[in-house]
């Protein structure tokens, strides 16, 4: 699963052939959590809530990016890795 991005601890993770709706997968320590891209909402698992707020402030300015790696992922093409959070 290729790493797409690092910040605050948080991994952010997207796999090839996944199920839909478009997702990425956030691993915050022992937590995971599957994050929809579209809307933000917790699809499957769960995150602190301090790395849940994280998460989806870099999902609000990186929508566009991971649409992108989840089209390039449904390709098998190598996906683009995500700047972090400043």
């Amino acid at each position: 699963m290729p790493n797409l991005s690092s910040f605050y601890g948080v991994k952010v993770r997207m796999y090839y052939n996944d199920h839909n709706p478009p997702h990425f997968h956030a691993r915050y320590g022992e937590d995971e959590a599957c994050i929809e891209i579209a809307t933000g909402a917790v699809i499957q698992g769960d995150l602190p809530r301090r790395a849940l707020n994280h998460v989806v402030e870099w999902l609000e300015i990186h929508r566009a990016e991971l649409e992108n790696n989840w089209e390039r992922a449904r390709r098998q093409e190598p996906l683009d890795a995500i700047a972090p959070l400043p």
